[in-house]
């Protein structure tokens, strides 16, 4: 099983952790392998995509145009002989 060092907790946290652990009679180790279990067991919340959710915010409000500028010509690529 593998095994990871977690370096500059702040105290508050860390006796915030050794009380949670104390309270769920459980080491401060193994109350952070419950928490990680916990939070990583969760399905990830599935959302609308960035276009849907900008979409769902604009269309309440009627929506806009953008007026798209007109293409022009590619320029010639640049001769590098000399």
């Amino acid at each position: 099983m593998a095994s990871m060092t977690i370096r500059n907790i702040d105290d508050q946290l860390k006796a915030r952790l050794r009380v949670q652990a104390a309270m769920n009679a459980r080491s401060m180790e193994d109350e952070v392998r419950e928490i990680l279990r916990a939070a990583l067991s969760a399905e990830p919340p599935k959302g609308q995509s960035l276009v849907d959710a900008i979409r769902a915010r604009i269309e309440p409000l009627g929506g806009f145009e953008l007026e798209l500028p007109a293409r022009e010509a590619m320029r010639e690529p640049p001769e590098f002989d000399a």
